[in-house]
């Protein structure tokens, strides 16, 4: 069975509840350029996943997934600088970690399943 939809995608469903919680965990940071990248890059993960996906073409799909995965290692250092910051807890970091490594291995299994 094929995937006909984004949103089944589970790559696509994990970046997404790793964009919510960084979305609440930074809402009411008063750090404005901290909490506005780190926002962008996270939802760039799952936006860059759906966008490939409805282009259609696997040369396409492929190279909107290297941008998804290069947003996640954008995301994951900011997740470090967060700690290194005292943003968040020790539990929270590596919690965040484990969540956007797994977006990141899932990303990078569908773009090694892409044959062109």
């Amino acid at each position: 069975m094929s995937i006909s939809k984004f949103e089944d995608l589970i790559a696509w469903q994990k970046a997404q509840n790793i964009a919510v919680v960084i979305y609440e965990k930074f809402r009411e940071s008063r750090d404005f350029g901290f909490r506005d990248q780190i926002c962008r890059a996270v939802v760039s993960i799952s936006n860059k996943i759906a966008e490939g996906f409805e282009r259609k073409g696997k040369k396409e799909l492929k190279q909107y997934l290297h941008i998804a995965l290069g947003s996640s290692s954008g995301v994951k250092s900011m997740i470090y600088l967060a700690g290194r910051l005292s943003y968040i807890s020790a539990d929270e970091q590596k919690e965040m970690l484990i969540n956007i490594n797994e977006v990141s291995r899932l990303v990078y299994g569908l773009i090694r399943s892409i044959k062109i």
